[in-house]
């Protein structure tokens, strides 16, 4: 998504009103659960005069009228890009793919191989590489995986990013940051440019708000949710970290990003076990 920027001079020919900044403040809040502060106004500012001007609004005002018209989920969709910033790459938090590789899917592969399910969810999936990166290290421990009843799902609030992911096209710079090891799960792209069958297959793509009910019956053996919940405020993030804890299996662990604290009621039974790693312990904690 977009970097951010600097004002304009063209940008401030567009004037956001406080009125009309508490507007999108509100709306970005009940829609995407996004906690815009006071001090994100000149930011806001400069992102959507930007916007307005290759639209051809000649308001904000005008613009906000157009997210609950005809084209409302194109423009929501926008605006949720130009409030959030995308930055990943493959094996991002490398402490965390350490913890999956040694300690949580030894086990879980074995419960495959034994006729079980698992089920892993990167949540808040991006442009796809945190998917990915869980498939290459699943396959490098579990060739067959494709072959058992073992699916990954990948999920993001914003349609853009998971159209990029399920493409699974990246720059040459991006995969050649692979570590070794895996270099041979990514030995030649197709002349498309994609990443091989034997990840895609591995994987399932959808949009989903992390805000709303989970659409799900199963439970998830291993959930990824990593530098998504610092755009929520705490009550929101105490609902999602909630969210979570429920999703999970007994023993299931929770990956959060690095500046993501765990708290709420689902502290209560997701314990430690690593660095912004957690256990699910529905009994609770124990000492």
């Amino acid at each position: 998504m977009s970097a951010e920027g600097t004002i304009t001079p063209a940008a401030e020919s567009f004037s956001l009103t406080d009125q009309e900044f508490e507007a999108i403040a509100k709306f970005a809040h009940k829609h995407f659960g996004l906690a815009l502060a006071a001090s994100k106004k000149p930011l806001v500012s400069s992102r959507l005069a930007r916007k307005l001007r290759q639209r051809n609004f000649t308001s904000f005002k005008d613009y906000l009228a157009c997210l609950d018209g005809p084209d409302a989920e194109q423009e929501r969709s926008g605006l949720l890009s130009l409030l959030t910033t995308n930055v990943t790459h493959f094996f991002r938090e490398p402490h965390h793919f350490e913890t999956l590789r040694h300690d949580v899917l030894p086990p879980l592969i074995e419960q495959a191989r034994r006729g079980g399910r698992v089920r892993l969810w990167s949540a808040g999936c991006s442009n796809g590489q945190e998917p990915y990166s869980i498939a290459m290290t699943v396959l490098d421990l579990c060739p067959d995986a494709a072959k058992l009843d073992f699916k990954i799902l990948g999920t993001d609030i914003d349609p853009v990013v998971v159209r990029h992911a399920q493409a699974a096209k990246y720059p040459e710079d991006e995969l050649a940051q692979i570590d070794a090891k895996y270099s041979k799960l990514v030995p030649k792209r197709d002349p498309d440019g994609r990443l091989p069958d034997s990840l895609r297959k591995l994987i399932t793509f959808g949009v989903l708000n992390l805000i709303e009910p989970f659409p799900f019956r199963g439970k998830f053996d291993a959930i990824f949710c990593r530098n998504v919940a610092i755009y929520f405020d705490n009550p929101t993030q105490q609902k999602v970290w909630s969210a979570f804890q429920n999703a999970l299996n007994p023993g299931g662990t929770l990956f959060i990003g690095h500046s993501e604290r765990m708290s709420g009621p689902a502290a209560q039974h997701l314990k430690t076990a690593g660095i912004t790693t957690y256990v699910n312990s529905p009994a609770g904690r124990t000492s």
